[in-house]
């Protein structure tokens, strides 16, 4: 998991969880940041000199059921940080490699209603993936699918809420800051019988276009293929663009609008890949937006930093 690997001055390592339930109705998302790149905190350190990333660490969970998102960020100092080879502790929450299971327990502050996420979320891969890929022309960025297909079980005590369901993990990390090199970038993953299919289109400051097509097996080997077309998506209420990879000719759609903020979306989208119409996570991303100052002042209310 790399829990223990160095992370540079002004650099970050993250690893991403995202499961939908088995019923269809529910959905969850799970980020443990080492130098948190949406933090205010972190980019007003940067902007004094180089910061360092153990001091802005947070672990975000999102939950999306039919009444709503709860939603917790809560970035913490190098003090509230413990890590080794197989776990990471961030303030109450901790991520543990259990070596055939991930194993997460939260302890998070939901905002603005302060109500508790409190409980435990087990992710069981059905394969591991070692393998990892540039993301920049530079290989500074770099990005690896470690779990695509997975089973998850949450089980919380707050709020009191159970399910089962499909779950994707994986792992970003870079040794400068993600807004100094990227301009944007979308990405999506969506199970289809037999393989879990990863897209990832990415734009730099400079001009330069990157895409990462991959389908990857039951026994975690990846095979690259030639990105399907581009379609656009419907903007989202911040006017945010979206737009994904979908087969010649097929139509792609919003499902659902998970998070709908000013400089980042995720959805659940409706496509066709391999011939198949299938459900997908998606992101759409701008840093462009992330970098502008009235994005930079609303952030704290979403983010808030503990004192301790």
């Amino acid at each position: 998991m790399g829990f223990e690997h160095a992370v540079p001055p002004d650099g970050y390592r993250w690893w991403y969880i995202d499961a939908l339930s088995d019923a269809g109705d529910r959905a969850l998302t799970l980020i443990a940041f080492i130098g948190s790149v949406f933090s205010p905190y972190y980019a007003a350190a940067r902007r004094h000199g180089a910061a360092d990333p153990l001091n802005h660490c947070a672990v975000n969970v999102a939950l999306y059921g039919r009444r709503g998102t709860l939603w917790a960020m809560t970035e913490r100092g190098k003090s509230r940080v413990a890590r080794d080879d197989r776990s990471l502790a961030i303030g109450g929450s901790a991520i543990v490699d259990t070596g055939d299971a991930v194993e997460i327990t939260l302890d998070e502050l939901a905002v603005p209603w302060c109500r508790r996420i409190r409980g435990v979320v087990r992710l069981t891969p059905r394969h591991w993936c070692g393998r990892g890929f540039e993301l920049d022309g530079e290989g500074l960025h770099r990005w690896s699918p470690i779990a695509p297909s997975a089973r998850v079980e949450l089980r919380l005590d707050r709020p009191a809420l159970a399910w089962d369901g499909e779950a994707y993990l994986d792992s970003n990390w870079g040794t400068e800051p993600l807004e100094g090199r990227f301009r944007e970038w979308t990405w999506s993953r969506a199970h289809l019988p037999g393989r879990t299919v990863v897209l990832y289109d990415r734009e730099e400051w400079s001009g330069a276009t990157r895409s990462l097509a991959l389908a990857i097996d039951p026994h975690g080997a990846i095979e690259e293929f030639a990105p399907p077309p581009k379609v656009a998506l419907a903007s989202t209420a911040w006017r945010l663009a979206r737009r994904t990879r979908t087969d010649t000719g097929r139509p792609a759609a919003i499902r659902r609008t998970l998070e709908d903020g000013p400089f980042y979306s995720r959805s659940l989208i409706d496509t066709h890949l391999f011939g198949r119409p299938v459900l997908a996570m998606h992101e759409s991303l701008s840093l462009s937006r992330f970098r502008s100052r009235a994005v930079q002042w609303l952030l704290p209310f979403r983010m808030p930093r503990s004192p301790r």
